[in-house]
């Protein structure tokens, strides 16, 4: 399942761990990324979308409507 917010289109971020010793490994930040079922009041249906925590707050400010326009928009399956 890919950590990747359907709305924001947030992924994970690559970096280092640097230990005390100053030796350096690969690591990965990986966005907060839930899953979420909204009433979409249009369509008379729930969906489910995987939004990181910023992209339910956005969802929050523009409606469940516009958030699905803007993904499908984007190419995304809802």
């Amino acid at each position: 399942m890919s950590r990747r917010c359907q709305l924001t289109g947030r992924e994970p971020g690559f970096g280092k761990n640097v230990s005390h010793s100053h030796r350096r490994t690969s690591r990965r930040f990986d966005p907060n990324v839930q899953q979420k079922r909204f009433w979409l009041a249009e369509e008379n249906r729930w969906v489910r979308l995987r939004l990181s925590t910023k992209g339910i707050r956005t969802v929050d400010r523009i409606g469940v409507t516009a958030a699905v326009a803007r993904i499908r928009a984007a190419g995304g399956k809802v």
